[in-house]
């Protein structure tokens, strides 16, 4: 084993650190306090600059929950306490290193201990520990120490150096006397007063101070320990440049911007009481709302991670219909439930059902693969409730030659974009691989010229001034469409429908009764919701797509209902393809289902309007295809899509909801 050398081991830091420098450097010491997201790898990163010294402070244990972001976890150190890992870690880099533990962490008892002879205090706390944080950093204030507080905000890193003789942190936060809540709220507006991070904060409701839980990321806590370490080693080599609170630094690479602002008066100023102004209102606000359930994340056997990461699949408004029987540890069976009477999507017996159910079993081959297992699946004729509906027995089986699947980790970025695209023309190796991704039994025809894409655009808008006129869709629209909710785990949000927002508060206005969409209907509201659902985002695509079953789809014998389930597979596929290529994708099957109901006659309303309507789309289908609905299985528009915040989108029920429980 080769011997240690602390100038061999820190001799790459000389250039931007004199020999001497660095020498000083083995002689400093450093408090940190909390070893976790940040402390961790502030300590590291201070070792590697060959500071000399540490004291540090943590009575945590590594979990499972750490792993995303701190970097003494791993499935080694699970139930270690985190300050005794760091320890040895940083002894690992500099074995030379004196390191003096507060395993139970700091309080008054300890505090002049913790803080005794050393040269930088480097705040590690966890966010919501503010009474022993603001005593450390009061006590660093008497006595002349500077205290650092490098903070992770979203994907970027807030900074403030509280410097002696300068604004203290109880003159910056003004936190004394302030209720436990408005603490949190204090702290936070004063870490963050430029808010770079609420540009792309998805999922508001995971920041909870009530509860005491907050978003965070691996890579802003790299930043943190970067930007503290810098201006420690600054402030221990006497170099100057660090500017003291009131000035506070945002750095966000996310973003792509630096703030430096400086808070005179601290949260004191007009325009940070403002904010907490505003913050208290929010506050108020969430906390008015049901308690959020926090997932117990518990590990699963492999056939239910298969499933939880295969009920991504995409099915009609979102409606999930599958439902899983376990059978073992090795089988499932999927079971489909018969097309509901009163549901007038579900045409040609259920067929949108089985195309549903035929993408999930391509999700389930996918998944499978990330397990080293290959899909094999049978379907059961109808054998659920006496014929009334679908099942697939499904086996996954293990084999060595299995590799994950290419397409494994789109299947949950795969989603329904209804907005605009990029007009760029899909290139012919693009075409290739979608089509070879369909597969031999679907023949995908492309329609991409402007009159082609205005054609069907038109056909998509008669078919929503159908649904907006047919008393028998108000239900299905009413339960679909989530008005509350971002995230909808049961349908679609009303923010990614594609309309605005003025539009989408007139439509809420509407769905809550039937009179009041007629009355809206009646002036013209139909038409132009189409306008903005169906005409303008049509002709904003690079094409719009059939699909018809090929002539071997059911040679072999199949029954049509096998051949549905392969060619939903190969929908799947496609889509899973064009999401690898960076293209967005729109099924508008609702147009193809009204279509059908005006070529054949049906009478599948009670409004006549609706039926004549119908009729009209069934003729202007075959009018701009060249044949009649009943050719085709599926269709859509796709395009280069707009690189946008995931702000709104329909996401999965839970998997426990989806698993059939045992008769008894």
């Amino acid at each position: 084993m080769r011997a240690f050398s602390y100038d061999a081991a820190f001799d790459r830091n000389i250039g931007w650190l004199t020999e001497w420098e660095q020498q000083a450097l083995r002689g400093k010491r450093v408090a940190l306090a909390g070893m976790g997201g940040v402390g961790g790898v502030h300590m590291l990163t201070l070792a590697r600059f060959g500071v000399g010294a540490f004291h540090i402070s943590d009575f945590d244990r590594f979990d499972i929950a750490n792993f995303n972001r701190q970097i003494g976890a791993n499935m080694a150190t699970l139930d270690r306490p985190k300050a005794e890992v760091l320890n040895e870690m940083a002894l690992a880099i500099n074995p030379e290193l004196e390191i003096r533990r507060f395993d139970n962490g700091i309080d008054d008892s300890n505090i002049d201990a913790f803080l005794d002879g050393v040269d930088v205090f480097v705040d590690g706390f966890d966010f919501f520990v503010l009474g022993i944080r603001r005593k450390v950093f009061d006590r660093c204030s008497e006595l002349g120490i500077p205290a650092l507080c490098a903070a992770p905000i979203g994907m970027g890193v807030g900074f403030l150096a509280f410097l002696p003789g300068r604004m203290s942190f109880e003159e910056y936060f003004r936190l004394s006397g302030r209720p436990e809540t408005e603490q949190y709220l204090r702290f936070l507006v004063g870490l963050v007063p430029r808010a770079l991070h609420r540009a792309y904060l998805v999922d508001p409701t995971r920041l909870d101070l009530a509860a005491k839980r907050g978003p965070s990321t691996g890579a802003s806590c790299q930043l943190c320990s970067g930007v503290a370490a810098v201006a420690a080693v600054k402030l221990m080599l006497r170099r100057g440049g660090v500017l003291p609170a009131p000035y506070h630094h945002h750095y966000d690479p996310y973003v792509g911007r630096l703030a430096v602002s400086k808070l005179r008066w601290g949260n004191d100023g007009p325009l940070q009481r403002l904010k907490l102004a505003l913050g208290a209102r929010q506050i108020a606000k969430l906390a008015q709302r049901p308690a959020r359930a926090v997932k117990a994340n518990a590990a699963r056997t492999p056939l239910e991670e298969i499933l939880n990461v295969a009920r991504w699949a995409p099915s009609g408004d979102n409606v999930q219909p599958w439902r899983f029987e376990l059978l073992g540890d090795e089988s499932v069976r999927v079971h489909l439930p018969a097309p509901a009477r009163d549901n007038v999507y579900e045409y040609r017996a259920g067929e949108p059902t089985l195309l549903a159910g035929g993408a999930l079993l391509e999700s389930l081959a996918a998944a499978a693969s990330g397990w080293g297992r290959r899909m094999e699946w049978r379907y059961e004729d109808n054998q659920d409730a006496g014929g009334a509906g679908h099942s697939m027995l499904v086996d996954f089986i293990q084999d060595p030659r299995v590799i994950r699947d290419r397409l494994f980790g789109q299947m949950m970025l795969r989603s329904v974009d209804r907005r605009r695209y990029r007009m760029r023309p899909l290139d012919a190796r693009e075409k290739a691989a979608l089509e070879q991704a369909a597969g031999a039994e679907l023949v995908v025809e492309w329609h991409e010229s402007l009159g082609r894409r205005w054609d069907l655009a038109r056909l998509n808008a008669r078919a929503t001034d159908i649904r907006l006129r047919l008393p028998e869709a108000y239900p299905v629209h009413r339960e679909m469409l989530d008005f509350g909710r971002r995230h909808s785990p049961e349908g679609i949000p009303a923010g990614a429908i594609g309309l605005d927002r003025a539009m989408i508060a007139i439509m809420r206005w509407g769905m809550q009764r039937w009179s009041r969409l007629r009355m809206l209907n009646r002036l013209g509201g139909t038409w132009s919701v189409a306008a903005e659902l169906d005409i303008a985002p049509g002709i904003a695509s690079a094409a719009f797509f059939t699909m018809r079953l090929a002539p071997q789809a059911t040679m072999d014998g199949s029954t049509r209902a096998e051949a549905i389930l392969r060619a939903g597979r190969g929908i799947q596929r496609f889509w899973l393809e064009a999401t690898q290529l960076g293209l967005a994708m729109q099924p508008t099957l609702a147009t193809l289902v009204f279509a059908e109901y005006g070529a054949m006659g049906t009478g599948f309303t009670a409004d006549g309007s609706a039926s004549r309507r119908a009729g009209k789309l069934a003729t202007a289908f075959r009018a701009a295809l060249g044949t009649g609905p009943e050719a085709y299985v599926f269709m859509g528009r796709i395009g280069e899509g707009r690189a946008r915040l995931p702000l709104f989108r329909s996401i999965r029920r839970e998997l426990a909801e989806l698993i059939l429980s045992p008769t008894p």
